[in-house]
Parts: C-alpha cells; structure tokens; sequence
C-alpha cells in the first residue's frame, strides 16, 4: 500500500463521491482507479460495459484491473 498525493479538490470530489456512493474515500478513488485503467485499455467501450467487465472478472475471482479486452 502506498501514499498517492492528489490535488485538494480531488480529494474534495472523492469525498463528495464516496458518500454518495456509501464507499469509503480509499474505494471511491479505487474504484475511479480501476475504471480509468479500464477505459483507457478499451476505449472503444462505454462505462456500462466497464462496469459489467469488474462484475464478471469478480464472479471470476480475477484479481487486479487487467480485466477485459485487449485495447
């Protein structure tokens, strides 16, 4: 586990997120994480599509963001 330094106003939008999303600010910036990585391995697929590829690599017990299609 290490430190990740982000502006404040990230940290502000992350606050704002988790709460919203009844996550806890380490999760919410996780989930962001994990989601971007996705995005930018398969641009051609829309957020729907990427959440449904962290549901199926989580039925699948895949471990990490390398889920999905090869971009």
């Amino acid at each position: 586990m290490g430190i990740v330094k982000i502006s404040e106003q990230m940290h502000e939008n992350l606050r704002l997120s988790s709460g919203a999303m009844s996550r806890s600010i380490n999760a919410q910036a996780e989930h962001w994480l994990r989601v971007g990585m996705l995005a930018e391995r398969n641009p051609g697929l829309c957020y729907g599509e990427i959440c449904q590829l962290l549901l199926e690599a989580e039925q699948a017990g895949a471990v990490g963001v390398g889920v999905g299609r090869a971009a």
